[in-house]
């Protein structure tokens, strides 16, 4: 049984847009090309293609599109050509995407992964969106994320504080070959994370993200891989994280990232639930953490450009079977 249903097939033409230097393709669905795992990775191709962190494919048959409100269907592709259930980034793309030729509209339902999710468009300025995300409620633990328990250790906590790594509740301790024990909190926000605690900050380092994040993101104990992230917090409760994304690799930002650092930190007792600013190498995002971890996504999108691939692109492009 397969996990994704068939691919779809999208239209030539695109919309380009980044949040916080995390950009994507938005496609509608079309007759154009196919959204095969070959043909995603040419159009997500910096040098042979368009070039993006992944590609959002609006699903024509589930979506409308009212004077201020829209429900939408939508897939998501990352540069490799795998399918993932969201990214919090993409989503807000798709949302700058549906504002521009509706300026009215100010809510948005979409239903992506298996979930429904909805946007806020606050307003824009110029090219630039800003816009919220219901990213829906965080879970922690190894189950959350498909980890094989045997993979980590830590004794059991209190009733509902799952397990404990040195009396910090909610994370567990992990062996990486060439960086030592690590500190993870497995957080799920509809897709899979391992935030990676360090003690300080200089030990936010591009090199050991590079030696942590493929380790951690094709781990064989996690059922479906997972996006990782080095994350500290200052006395003042900023957090400042380093992304490695599954099927991607070292982002600039990402938003389902920023929301899974925001809920590491207050389930571990770092900061307190409400309004959480994390810092990444791309710039700044706010997440608001609910008692319950219920999560808010909100920072800037902005437009890049407008296109159509090539005839000559897509007469490269696989076919379908």
């Amino acid at each position: 049984m397969t996990r994704w249903p068939p691919r779809p097939a999208l239209s030539r033409s695109f919309y380009k847009a980044h949040g916080l230097g995390n950009d994507y393709l938005v496609f509608e669905e079309g007759e154009d090309w196919l959204a095969t795992p070959a043909n995603v990775r040419r159009a997500c191709d910096r040098h042979r293609g368009v070039g993006g962190d992944g590609v959002v494919a609006l699903l024509d048959g589930a979506s409308s599109v009212s004077e201020d409100q829209a429900s939408v269907a939508l897939r998501m592709y990352n540069p490799d050509g795998g399918e993932f259930e969201r990214s919090g980034n993409g989503l807000r793309i798709l949302g700058s995407y549906l504002a521009r030729s509706t300026p009215t509209l100010r809510r948005i339902d979409v239903r992506v992964g298996g979930d429904e999710v909805s946007m806020v468009l606050h307003g824009r300025a110029g090219p630039v969106h800003d816009i919220s995300v219901e990213m829906g409620q965080a879970s922690v633990g190894p189950a959350a994320v498909g980890l094989d328990p045997s993979a980590v250790s830590g004794a059991t906590g209190p009733a509902g504080s799952g397990a404990v790594a040195g009396a910090v509740p909610h994370a567990w301790l992990m062996r990486a070959p060439d960086a030592g024990e690590l500190t993870v909190v497995p957080v799920s926000v509809g897709n899979p994370h391992m935030v990676v605690l360090v003690p300080e900050r200089t030990a936010l380092s591009e090199r050991r993200l590079a030696e942590i994040g493929p380790f951690l993101a094709s781990h064989p104990a996690l059922s479906f891989g997972a996006n990782v992230q080095l994350a500290w917090t200052d006395e003042g409760g900023v957090c400042r994280a380093l992304v490695w994304e599954r099927g991607v690799g070292r982002t600039e930002a990402s938003g389902t990232s920023a929301c899974a650092v925001a809920a590491a930190m207050v389930v571990t007792g770092r900061t307190p639930p409400g309004p959480v600013r994390v810092e990444m190498p791309g710039g700044t995002l706010e997440v608001f953490v609910g008692e319950s971890l219920g999560l808010v996504l909100r920072g800037p999108v902005e437009e890049v450009l407008d296109g159509a691939l090539s005839p000559r692109l897509l007469a490269t492009f696989e076919r379908a079977r």
